[in-house]
């Protein structure tokens, strides 16, 4: 199996399972270091969400080129972080309390949605905020794609389709995450024509990650020994850091820019090898890369090894997808070596309980074992 399917098809990490990301505010330093210049053309932005994964790394760039920034949430995760901005409660149900009347009567340059999941709830933000708003940026998800076999397949790619639109809930397998999702962008460019820009990223990842998912590649490499690496090292793979991703966002928001883009990176082909091997340098590590065919792999019993997806079949694309409109539209990237020390920086940052029960990953008695019936089955 990959991991599961449900792994495989909870992909984003937005803030679906970006959960347990640290206590007050010194996790949030770990998104220092901005190198951005203050904007010529500071705007108003209004972020629903904010204070998870990736609102964190928006707000710190915001920040940082000096625009005016409100937060609406439901002040539930980490309430005491950014006591200088503007914040707003509310749930995004408006059914629930006082749901979306807190954004009524204000008006904002543009609203970044980083936390909306179901087709009902962005419908009733989008419709509310269509007269209070001139651009609605949507953090969507490369899951909503109705396939994955198609190398460099762009964003015009079919989309995914769910028998039932309006049920809330993303199946005992995240099943109706990608397909909720590809409604939650057709609300938003419903009530906003002409104003809506779709941000559709796969892996994020780097600080903050509470999912583990990418983190569990720098810790395992940095412990040293012999390393489980899936696959071959020419596999593909596509991350994106999460400052790269707020950093573009809050880009999109100065320049206006509308449409819909792939956020996934980097700039060029990836492949395993190379992240595996960043990791040793990056870490000093004495490690050495056993590479273990997908085929084996796949038949072991409880093996999930996190973002690693076999580059063939059903799955030939998914590390393939084509980021060129993004990249014309402005996306950059820093370099992966950067992106492994600052996730393990703030990885170690947190407490020693968290970090000693790793989210994803293989366990080490368990990935031994895997080695072990590697070497019986190949004779090496």
């Amino acid at each position: 199996m990959i991991a599961s399917r449900r792994e495989f098809l909870r992909v984003s990490g937005a803030g679906l399972v970006a959960a347990g990301l640290g206590a007050g505010l010194g996790a949030r330093s770990a998104l220092g270091g901005w190198k951005m210049e203050p904007s010529t053309s500071p705007k108003k932005i209004l972020i629903l969400g904010g204070t998870r994964f990736l609102g964190p790394a928006i707000v710190e760039a915001a920040k940082a080129r000096g625009h005016t920034l409100t937060l609406f949430n439901r002040g539930k995760s980490h309430p005491d972080w950014f006591p200088e901005i503007e914040k707003l409660q509310g749930d995004r149900d408006p059914k629930k309390d006082a749901g979306l009347k807190a954004l009524e009567g204000r008006q904002w340059d543009a609203v970044i949605d980083t936390s909306g999941y179901y087709p009902r709830m962005v419908k009733a933000s989008a419709e509310l905020l269509a007269a209070s708003v001139k651009q609605y940026i949507f953090v969507s998800t490369v899951s909503v794609y109705a396939a994955n076999s198609t190398p460099n397949a762009d964003e015009g790619a079919p989309l995914g389709t769910i028998e039932d639109p309006t049920v809330e809930t993303m199946g005992d397998q995240f099943q109706n995450y990608g397909p909720l999702k590809a409604l939650c962008e057709q609300a938003v460019g419903a009530a906003l024509p002409g104003r809506a820009t779709n941000v559709r990223p796969g892996y994020i990842v780097g600080p903050l990650d509470g999912s583990d998912r990418f983190t569990y590649w720098p810790l395992r490499v940095e412990k040293g020994g012999e390393v489980l690496a899936p696959g071959t090292p020419g596999d593909p793979i596509q991350v994106i850091d999460v400052r790269d991703l707020g950093e573009w966002l809050v880009l999109l928001a100065e320049q206006g820019t509308m449409g819909v883009f792939n956020a996934v990176g980097l700039d060029r082909e990836l492949p395993w090898g190379e992240v595996l091997e960043t990791c040793k340098s990056a870490t000093k590590s004495d490690a050495t890369f056993t590479w273990v065919p997908a085929d084996f792999v796949q038949k072991q019993e409880g093996v999930g090894l996190p973002i690693w997806i076999p580059s063939a079949g059903e799955y030939a694309g998914f590390h393939k997808r084509s980021n060129a409109a993004a990249m014309r539209a402005g996306l950059k990237f820093r370099t992966l070596e950067d992106t492994v020390k600052a996730t393990l920086a703030w990885f170690k940052t947190q407490p020693a309980e968290r970090q000693a029960a790793l989210r994803a990953g293989l366990a080490p008695e368990r990935e031994a074992e895997v080695l072990a019936a590697w070497r019986k089955e190949s004779g090496k």
